[in-house]
């Protein structure tokens, strides 16, 4: 339970004074609804007010504040005319107060005559006078003279200004707080507390120290976290798992394995040997094998007596995972079954009837399979597929579906910057399938103008006639569902124009049946092209499409096309990768198109990726219940987390943990960074 010195922080933002109706659909917009949101929404910049009390022709082209007094108005005579207010300072010198939009009534509200107003805006020179366009006005007892202004991130319904107010309320209900940063450490770096660092920062956004410190205690708080998860899952004791070796000696394997998988597969043995249960994540490129590794793995949990599950993210991945295990596992001692939120009645219960009696050696599904109702006999160890989609929280859930928690193996095909992968998997251990199996040939990836797009369709034609199959993938239409399919739709129906019904859809809208049985389709080749979305992103694996056209790929970032890119290439024969670009293309979409014909490497594209969209964005989304870094800027990620790993390590090896009295402070730190959900276990303390 939160501790009740942050409930005024966690209030709702209607606790601040001001805040009605109207507003909530703008803070809504920015993700504001708490106090904590207002207070961590942080300035991203300033302008600088120069205080004065007299008008100087030196002062051209700086904004100032300085008393004014009105003296008399010259209005035009039409609407479109601009309102003009002229004004004097104490020292008799005149200026020109311009109003745009032909707003009499205004000016005259705002500027009375003969009663001195705050004024500031930018000073400029109008032919042989000085002027101020649209000044901001203020009453002598409301008036800031001068200073810096912070200038916040908004939205259509509210300004900077009312931005900064809410702030200025925030940090006021923002208690004092014990220290949980290592003293030397914040002595080293000159960082003020942790509501000095948040009251500076809003009222100085340039102060450096402040906003460093703020983006550290996030990343600290990160940290803690992860090692937390880590440290209750080594305390546990699990069950060692040593096969005897009898399934992996009768397993006939396509290829002999890569050193890198056989180094892995070294690893997990090790790891599913101790009574600590295994948490390891393993990294593979596209088509590097981490199937093989994965069942392989599989099958020392079965040599070993226990249950094995297999989690995907997507019922069309899960139903891929059981053709390809019952394929490569045919004839050996092992029972497979595959459980799908579709799976009903007497198919279901069979199921579940032979998981709970020991009957099923591997079972394979989405997340029906760790629903309530679904029992193991004896769960060893639970590997999950493309982990990107799942969160820390989701990792805890499926330990707690055994007697004793079960070996956890984590599959990711999306490569990880090493930096990120200490902030998003610190709890695990990580191995890297950095090298392909035999007779992989590398995609070969052209960008090809939108100019072009009749010789591409040409292309395809060429391409399906010679008995091949591809994927058009659809331009990706930000935060509109609905106009990725209406263009996924249009894009299907101008290709049966020319091929007839060789051509599918398939869309993140359809139904699982439905999209399946498309699927089914292409991948038994009756289609010759597939239309999609990027609901195609993860894991479809048909080895005779060997094309791929992504349609305006520079709306995609790095990570998604490589995703993409990664559909073909998946038998022996020569792939193409084909980036259709349109013809204004900013620095960074240049940078990105050029790295994708350039390498088919995942680690390097994922290293560039973070370079040119940063830690934030990459970390940033809130998908599967990860919370995203707020307060930590991409520039400064990668000298942060060291820092915040090594200082978590020391709180938890040397400073007592939780119980200790930094601990006591750092516990506090979870909770107000809202790392206390991921973790779950902060009854230490």
């Amino acid at each position: 339970m939160r501790p009740e010195i942050l409930n005024p922080l966690f209030a709702e933002v209607t606790a601040l004074k001001g805040i009605g109706p109207a507003l909530a659909k703008p803070l809504e917009r920015l993700g504001l609804g708490r106090v904590v949101d207002v207070a961590f929404h942080l300035p991203t910049g300033w302008i600088d007010r120069a205080p004065r009390d007299e008008l100087a022709q030196s002062d051209v082209g700086l904004i100032i504040a300085i008393p004014l007094t009105a003296m008399s108005y010259r209005f035009g005579g039409s609407v479109r005319a601009p309102a003009r207010v002229q004004a004097v300072d104490a020292h008799g010198n005149f200026v020109s107060l311009v109003f745009f939009g032909g707003n009499s009534g205004w000016a005259k509200k705002l500027l009375p005559l003969n009663e001195k107003r705050w004024v500031s805006g930018k000073l400029e020179q109008y032919g042989q006078e000085l002027q101020i366009v649209h000044p901001e006005v203020a009453a002598p007892e409301d008036a800031q003279d001068g200073g810096r202004e912070a200038i916040y991130p908004c939205s259509e319904g509210i300004t900077s200004k009312r931005i900064g107010a809410m702030a200025a309320q925030a940090i006021e209900r923002a208690p004092d707080l014990p220290e949980w940063t290592e003293p030397s450490l914040k002595d080293r770096h000159g960082w003020p507390g942790w509501r000095e660092a948040l009251a500076r920062i809003h009222s100085d956004p340039a102060d450096a120290a402040a906003r460093e410190r703020l983006a550290y205690d996030e990343v600290f708080a990160n940290q803690l976290a992860l090692m937390l998860v880590r440290g209750e899952a080594r305390s546990k004791r699990g069950r060692p798992l040593r096969g005897d070796g009898r399934l992996r000696d009768a397993l006939k394997l396509p290829y002999t394995p890569t050193g890198a998988q056989s180094r892995t597969l070294s690893e997990i043995e090790g790891d599913l040997a101790q009574v600590q249960p295994m948490l390891r994540l393993l990294q593979g490129d596209v088509g590097s094998g981490k199937t093989l590794v994965a069942t392989v793995a599989l099958l020392i949990a079965a040599e070993a007596g226990a249950q094995g599950a297999l989690l995907a993210p997507t019922e069309i991945l899960a139903r891929q995972h059981y053709e390809t295990l019952s394929r490569m596992l045919a004839g050996l001692d092992v029972r497979i079954a595959i459980l799908t939120g579709r799976d009903k009645g007497r198919v279901r219960e069979a199921t579940l009837m032979g998981v709970a009696s020991r009957q099923i050696d591997i079972l394979i599904g989405t997340h029906a399979i760790f629903q309530e109702g679904v029992t193991y006999k004896d769960l060893g160890l639970v590997v999950v597929d493309e982990q990107h989609r799942f969160g820390v929280a989701q990792r805890m859930m499926l330990q707690a579906k055994a007697e004793r928690p079960p070996h956890l193996l984590v599959m990711t095909a999306t490569p990880i910057p090493r930096t990120l992968t200490l902030a998003q998997y610190g709890e695990m251990d990580v191995s890297r399938l950095d090298e392909m199996p035999p007779g992989r040939q590398p995609i070969e990836t052209r960008v090809v103008s939108e100019d072009r797009f009749g010789e591409v369709v040409d292309g395809l034609g060429r391409h399906l006639e010679s008995g091949g199959q591809a994927y058009w993938v659809c331009p990706l239409v930000e935060e509109s569902e609905k106009s990725d399919l209406a263009a996924a739709e249009a894009r299907a129906a101008s290709l049966r124009e020319r091929f007839g019904e060789k051509v599918g859809l398939v869309h993140g809208r359809m139904k699982g049946p439905e999209k399946d049985l498309v699927m089914a389709r292409f991948a038994a080749g009756e289609l010759g092209a597939l239309v999609a979305t990027t609901v195609i992103e993860v894991g479809v694996d048909v080895p005779n499409a060997t094309l791929i056209v992504i349609e305006h790929a520079d709306r995609f970032g790095l990570a998604q096309l490589h995703q993409l890119r990664g559909r073909v290439g998946r038998g022996s024969g020569r792939s193409v990768c084909l980036l259709l670009r349109g013809n204004t293309l900013s620095e960074t979409s240049r940078a990105r198109l050029g790295l994708m014909r350039e390498t088919n490497d995942g680690f390097r594209i994922a290293e560039e990726d973070l370079r040119l969209r940063g830690a934030g964005e990459m970390l940033g989304t809130r998908q599967s219940g990860e919370q995203q870094f707020r307060l930590a800027p991409p520039e400064k990620f990668a000298e942060l987390i060291g820092m915040a790993n090594d200082d978590a390590r020391l709180l938890i090896d040397r400073d007592g943990g939780l119980r200790g009295e930094r601990g006591q402070a750092a516990r506090l730190a979870l909770y107000l960074f809202e790392r206390d959900a991921a973790v779950g276990l902060l009854r230490s303390g």
